[in-house]
């Protein structure tokens, strides 16, 4: 088992190198149809699973075909991790969508909406 040190130090670096790849490397023009950020790597401790969480800017079509590319370019990634990473074994690499930035898009609108239609409250009077 790695130190959580290590854990966290490997997933900085796949975070890195997945965006470059995201970048450069990865072909599949369907990774290209949005804008696409890898924004969190959650590594398993005996670092042979990592989950690459991704932003995608874009219409629902577009998100789901890069969705497709992403999957379709895993043996790739892993293949790459291996030659750039110096690990035993390279981690097996699952990506999944991130929406937490359109969540919180969301929540602050409403928030704004709310404070606009709340009627201006009174302020104290002092006495």
């Amino acid at each position: 088992m790695a130190t959580d040190r290590r854990v966290a130090r490997v997933a900085e670096t796949i975070k890195r190198e997945v965006g470059a790849m995201l970048m450069r490397d990865i072909k599949d023009d369907r990774v290209g149809t949005g804008m696409t950020s890898v924004t969190a790597v959650e590594v398993s401790r005996d670092l042979e699973h990592a989950q690459i969480f991704v932003s995608i800017y874009g219409t629902e079509e577009a998100r789901a075909e890069t969705m497709a590319g992403l999957t379709a370019a895993t043996g790739f990634v892993r293949r790459e991790l291996a030659h750039r990473l110096n690990l035993r074994r390279a981690p097996v690499v699952v990506f999944r969508e991130d929406r937490s930035i359109e969540e919180g898009s969301r929540v602050l609108s409403l928030i704004q909406q709310l404070s606009q239609d709340r009627p201006a409250q009174e302020s104290p009077s002092d006495e």
